[in-house]
This record gives C-alpha cells, structure tokens and sequence, in this order.
C-alpha cells in the first residue's frame, strides 16, 4: 500500500468529518432539550399541546429521514407564497431536518423514561412535602435521565451514521469525499478510510456513554 497515496486521500476525508462532527454536535445539542420538551408537551394534558406533539413525532418517526432532509434542502424553497423566504445554505437546513427528526425520537426515549418510573415514587414525594418543582429536579428527571441514557447512547450513534446522508443532498462530508477519490482513481481504499473513520467516532461515543453508564452505576 502506497503511505503516500493513504495520506492524499485521508486529508479530504479528513476534511469531511468536521462537517461529520459539526453536524452532530448540532444535532445532538439542540435536539435532546426539544426532545424533552415534546415529552412535556405531550404530557402537559393540554389537548391542543398533546395532539400537536403527538403528530410532530409520529410524522417525525413515521417518514425517512432521508425524505425530510430532501423537502428541507429542496422542498422548502418551492413552496406556494412563503418558499423564497425559506431558501437557506443546504447544510442548515439539513441540520435543520436532523434535528426535529431526532427530537422526535428523543422524546420517546423520554417518555419512556418517565413511565418507567413507580409511581410510589411521586407518592413518596408528597408524602415529604416535596413542592413540584424539588420533586421533578431532584427525584424524577435523575431517574428518567438514567433509565433513557443506554436509549440515547444508541440514538446518537445512530445519528453519527445518519450524517452519511448529508451525501444525498450534496453537502461535502466524509462519504462525498470518499466515492470522489472511489471514482477517480477505482481504487476501494478510500472506502475502507471512511470506514475506520466513522468506526474511531462511533467507539469514542461508546466509550463516552459507557462511562456515564458506570458513572450512574448502571453496572
């Protein structure tokens, strides 16, 4: 194997996972708080509220994200009246589309979360004379955060190999730099780059969760 020829092709590849990473680290930092505040919403009791987070995450979770990242990138901008005000850079509306697509399913994790939770323990709550707010802080949302941590672990892998997708609406990232140097030399090995890649950011999101799994005395 030609070093040379290793280092030429890993430098671009290289510069497509900042946009990898950015794109996670967007993701992952805006959508687990909408995430749980859909989990709020949802459960707030309020109808409107209710039958609006409930729709929010079944159309979410329900169509590909592939499909919403194209109506964000390409749909938004031909829409009737308001489309010429909704034309953005193609990497901040595909953001855009990762995020609400994963708040839905964050806050799922959440939900289920909560209602994993005894009810013994609200009741033992009052019982204390907790007010609302020492309850949920102190007792409820440390215990919901604990039961959904291994859920979210796999959801923000997931979502590290989702921003493959990013290729599809052509926003440079680690896959477009890959099948380039693919097709212009027929060479597979850029591919085996962009795998290990995506394996060393994956491995350091596992090594991360599992120490917030230990730290929370999960084992």
């Amino acid at each position: 194997m030609d070093i040379n020829y290793l280092i030429d092709i890993t430098i671009p590849i290289l510069e497509g996972a900042r946009t990898t990473i950015l794109l996670f680290l967007i993701a992952i930092i805006t959508s687990i708080p909408l995430g749980f505040g859909l989990t709020l919403l949802v459960r707030s009791g309020v109808k409107p509220l209710v039958w609006f987070g409930n729709t929010f995450i079944y159309v979410m979770r329900g169509t590909p994200l592939l499909l919403q990242l194209l109506f964000f990138v390409f749909g938004l901008p031909i829409l009737p009246v308001i489309g010429e005000y909704l034309v953005m850079d193609r990497f901040v509306a595909a953001s855009l589309a990762f995020i609400l697509n994963y708040a839905a399913y964050f806050a799922e994790i959440f939900r289920g979360g909560l209602l994993a939770i005894d009810k013994g323990q609200y009741e033992a709550a009052q019982v204390l004379g907790l007010s609302r707010w020492h309850m949920t802080t102190r007792i409820i949302l440390p215990q919901m955060f604990r039961v959904a941590l291994p859920s979210v672990s796999n959801e923000s892998i997931t979502l590290v190999k989702d921003t493959a997708l990013l290729y599809a609406v052509a926003v440079p990232e680690i896959l477009h730099f890959a099948q380039t140097a693919v097709n212009r030399d027929v060479n597979l090995l850029p591919f085996l780059v962009a795998g290990v890649i995506y394996l060393l950011m994956t491995l350091v999101l596992t090594l991360l969760f599992k120490y917030f799994e230990r730290k929370f005395k999960f084992e």
